[in-house]
């Protein structure tokens, strides 16, 4: 059985670094329909063509993705004071900006919005209890919308994630699974964190990298199929824990972003 007759391959629109026409381009040429897409394009004061566009495609979005201005990934110590819900003086516009974004996406009819919530510290208990009171705020307004929050894997541990998940206990809130960020983070194996996860696991990243020889810096993200992951074994195993769920292409680096989304679904393909 071809992986197309599994998994839908698509790819994350913020990968291409382009405009709603550009990605529509590519996806054409790539003879796929699915799309991760980034929204808060939308929100922003050109929010209502981006919209359109979108809307005039005939994508199948699998899930939408929300990012936050005060973002910054140049270091890890540096996304690790100010990524996703974690800063306290970001906490109201980003809890805002994320309730804008369920609204779009409901209005989207997608039943899937996936973020980078920030840094689990299970050795800063009061950290982490203010992180799961902002995490259940949030997926407490996806719930309204009858959609599910989807927490982007990579800051911590799988067992330190699965412990979060357990102890938050909220039935809207499950995990967008990226092989690769376990290998960027330097968090543990990608294939066993994806068994420890599976129950949460609702959409999956087609991302690949090779872990830093220097701990305490970033790992280096490579082509599908080129790093540490394993692309054929990670395969294998999202059938062994009966995933039914899009395979979504991530691509953040290189100078050649369209030809390794290019090889990554030409390589999707070609297992079996």
């Amino acid at each position: 059985m071809l992986i197309g007759d599994d998994w839908p391959i698509g790819v994350c629109s913020w990968s291409l670094q382009a405009d709603v026409d550009v990605v529509a381009e590519v996806m054409s040429t790539l003879g796929i329909e699915h799309v991760h897409l980034a929204i808060r394009p939308a929100l922003t004061e050109d929010g209502e063509k981006y919209l359109a566009d979108v809307k005039e495609q005939s994508w199948i979005v699998s899930s939408t993705m929300i990012d936050f201005p005060q973002e910054d990934y140049s270091t890890l110590e540096s996304i690790r004071m100010t990524g996703g819900v974690v800063p306290d003086d970001c906490w109201p516009q980003n809890r805002e900006l994320f309730r804008a974004a369920a609204d779009m996406t409901e209005t989207l009819d997608v039943i899937y919005l996936s973020m980078h919530v920030g840094f689990i510290d299970p050795t800063q208990p009061q950290q982490a209890r203010k992180l799961a009171d902002r995490i259940r705020c949030v997926a407490d307004m996806s719930a309204e919308k009858r959609i599910m929050l989807l927490m982007e894997t990579g800051q911590e541990t799988a067992e330190e994630l699965r412990q979060f998940l357990e102890d938050l206990d909220h039935p809207a809130v499950g995990v967008n699974f990226d092989p690769a960020n376990m290998i960027l983070y330097d968090k543990g194996d990608p294939m066993e964190a994806a068994r420890v996860l599976s129950p949460w696991i609702r959409h999956v990243h087609i991302k690949d990298a090779v872990r830093t020889e220097t701990p305490g810096t970033w790992g280096t993200e490579v082509p599908w199929g080129d790093g540490d992951v394993g692309d054929k074994l990670f395969l294998s195993m999202l059938r062994e824990i009966e995933y039914d769920g899009a395979l979504e292409i991530e691509r953040e680096s290189g100078d050649d972003r369209i030809g390794d989304i290019t090889r990554a679904v030409e390589r999707l393909r070609q297992f079996q």
